[in-house]
């Protein structure tokens, strides 16, 4: 009697531990393969089982085959949706008004009085820079956001935790969101710069310190190389006023100054004439949009009277073409003997109480 309570506990024993011997044969596969990959779960099945073959498969085929998987789908759709914005921005900002005009007569509506002249190739191409650089803003955008999840998903198929790597993230996005408050003001005045079309690519413009031509334009900076070759980096944010300097068509502002005693009616004739030969050279004839204009006495000054002629040009030739009216203008009115004044004073010397 004394010994059956010892030898049912025995046979308790052996049960639960035949229990556990067979219950990895069951699980074996989840053990061996915990993310349930293809290739390791096929790898233990022809291996008949072999633990150490399929974890070898999970971690140099399984793993590395789905991290490089999502990389290549990250790329691909990088891609993808940087070339649908492209297409979406230029066909927005680049209508195409004959193929607006196609779809209008294929519903039924008259087309005759909304056939317009061709538009300016200025104005096109100026359409042109200015989707390139929308499109290149926002994909630059896109790009970033895809690339940031494809790659926070790359290392989740490898078996990093991303619990923590998210809540450090969403810390560092506080704290950044504090610190780099004006690199979002930065990029927000920037995407407003370029859907305005305050300036573009190529343009000629004064932000106040800094004067030249726009060579690029992101969402944080403009870069801008100066006449002297230097290249400003302005940030958008800190961009308070814009001068557009070439923005389709500029004026070529010339003041000439001439002597008191001129005579002004021929003065302004001999201008007109002279100027007109400057906008009629072959360098200048593409240039200049319409005539001359002498638009009379500008100012009476100390020395002289201050004549004023302006010309509207293509955008950026307005400074080439007022060197050149300059230099004609010596020449005509050195050949008319008209005078270009001088400073001239005139001198009282006080001398033992006389003034002579």
């Amino acid at each position: 009697m004394g010994s059956a309570p010892y030898e049912t506990n025995w046979e308790t024993r052996v049960n639960i531990v035949m229990t556990v011997l067979s219950a990895p044969l069951q699980t074996s596969v989840d053990t061996a393969c915990p993310d349930g990959g293809a290739i390791c779960t096929w790898v233990y099945d022809i291996s008949g089982g072999s633990d150490r073959l399929a974890q070898f498969s999970e971690w140099f085929l399984d793993r590395p085959i789905r991290f490089l998987a999502v990389i290549l789908g990250a790329w691909l759709l990088s891609k993808i949706l940087r070339r649908s914005i492209r297409k979406v921005v230029t066909h927005i900002v680049t209508a195409d008004r004959s193929s607006t005009l196609q779809r209008l007569d294929r519903l039924g509506v008259p087309i005759s009085g909304l056939v317009e002249p061709e538009e300016d190739p200025i104005v096109v191409e100026r359409r042109h820079a200015r989707a390139l650089s929308i499109s290149n803003v926002l994909g630059s955008a896109v790009s970033v956001a895809v690339w940031s999840i494809g790659f926070t998903t790359a290392l989740g198929t490898v078996g990093i935790n991303l619990g923590p790597l998210i809540a450090g993230a969403g810390i560092a996005g506080v704290a950044l969101g504090f610190g780099a408050q004006s690199l979002v003001q930065d990029c927000i005045a920037g995407l407003f710069m370029l859907l305005e079309d305050q300036y573009g690519i190529g343009d000629v413009i004064d932000l106040g310190e800094a004067v030249g031509v726009v060579e690029e334009v992101t969402l944080r900076t403009t870069v801008l190389r100066s006449l002297n070759g230097t290249v400003w980096h302005v940030p958008n944010g800190q961009v308070s006023r814009v001068g557009n300097l070439s923005q389709l068509w500029s004026v070529a502002v010339i003041d000439i100054d001439v002597a008191y005693d001129s005579d002004l009616a021929e003065v302004r004739s001999i201008l007109n004439e002279a100027v007109s030969e400057v906008c009629a050279r072959e360098e200048f004839t593409e240039s200049v949009l319409e005539p001359p204009t002498v638009l009379g006495v500008e100012s009476l000054g100390a020395d002289g009277i201050t004549l004023r002629v302006t010309i509207k040009v293509d955008p950026g030739d307005q400074w080439s073409i007022q060197r050149a009216v300059r230099e004609h203008v010596k020449v005509v009115f050195d050949r008319h003997h008209i005078e270009i004044p001088f400073p001239q004073r005139t001198v009282w010397v006080r001398n033992e109480g006389e003034i002579s």
